[in-house]
């Protein structure tokens, strides 16, 4: 990426914000800000596993939840938040490598089938093992705590947010710049190639589930301390549905993809709530309009930016 495209990716977020602020208000334009970044975070672990390594993933909503319980837990033990952080995203790596074991024998829609799998077991387990989850009912998490203060104004949290997610573009950039990024790649594009090249695509995949569940688990680590409540129906199937598409929005091979696709998924509903004052009674009422929409920007999306936003010129 050139420093011009760096600085219009820049002014571009800038006037975003700027606009969102003008017609929200400060407080809950920094809100969405911080809810933008947080999917963006965890998208990243989506463009790491879909976009780069070329695997299907259908339970990546399960590694967010395994990271935001490991922080609600840890933190309501008293282990402070910077050391309940890396906790977080080492346990939804452990996670992404358990996922990933099925591509030693399976692979393509087979493989993807696996990974739903897995997310469903990951959620059942957070309802069943009441003891420690609290099952259904939830588990209260409190502020983020950085030195000694807690993070609770939407500003600071915002802050946090796009420090988090800036920190892990800086790590991705580094990665697929790397041999394992051209691995990822070689994989992605002819994994029969990649092995006669002596790329081993089992060890690929591996690092890539690794990789991508560590991105999410901080993801749901700040996640968790942003909402401040968590129950296991929020990391579900719909959830990694919404990361998948998500990723394939944004531009599932560019990791600005991420950051463009976070801020599609997040500005929908606001979107929504705008149009139903707009639109007829019957309409403005109807359960379905947010599929719809959906549906409408995946579609244009496909026929005007294949790739992606971010996916080309």
């Amino acid at each position: 990426m050139t420093r011009t495209v760096r600085w219009r990716s820049v002014l571009s977020w800038a006037a975003l914000l700027g606009l969102a602020v003008l017609a929200f208000g400060a407080d809950h334009a920094l809100s969405q800000a911080t809810l933008v970044a947080t999917y963006a975070l965890a998208g990243l672990g989506v463009v790491v596993v879909v976009g780069q390594a070329g695997q299907i993933a259908l339970g990546q909503a399960a590694l967010v939840g395994l990271g935001a319980y490991t922080e609600a837990l840890l933190v309501t033990a008293g282990v402070p938040s910077l050391l309940a952080i890396p906790a977080a995203a080492a346990i939804a790596a452990a996670g992404g490598a358990l996922a990933s074991l099925p591509a030693r024998r399976l692979g393509g829609l087979y493989f993807g089938m696996s990974t739903l799998a897995f997310a469903l077991i990951v959620e059942e387990a957070l309802v069943r093992w009441e003891p420690v989850t609290r099952g259904a009912a939830g588990l209260a998490v409190p502020a983020l705590q950085l030195a000694g203060q807690a993070v609770e104004s939407p500003a600071s949290q915002a802050l946090v947010s796009a420090a988090a997610l800036i920190g892990a573009m800086l790590l991705c950039t580094r990665l697929f710049d790397s041999r394992l990024g051209r691995a990822w790649r070689a994989v992605r594009e002819d994994e029969a190639a990649a092995d006669a090249c002596g790329v081993d695509p089992v060890r690929a995949k591996l690092l890539a589930f690794v990789v991508g569940g560590a991105l999410s688990g901080v993801a749901g680590a700040l996640y968790a301390h942003w909402i401040g409540f968590i129950s296991p129906d929020q990391f579900g199937l719909m959830f990694s549905f919404e990361l998948l598409m998500l990723a394939f929005i944004g531009g599932a091979q560019r990791q600005a993809g991420a950051a463009w696709g976070a801020l599609v998924i997040v500005a929908i509903p606001q979107a929504i709530s705008v149009l139903r004052d707009a639109l007829p009674g019957e309409l403005a009422r109807s359960a379905g309009l947010e599929t719809v929409v959906f549906g409408a920007v995946i579609v244009a999306v496909v026929l005007l930016r294949p790739r992606g936003i971010a996916g080309g010129r």
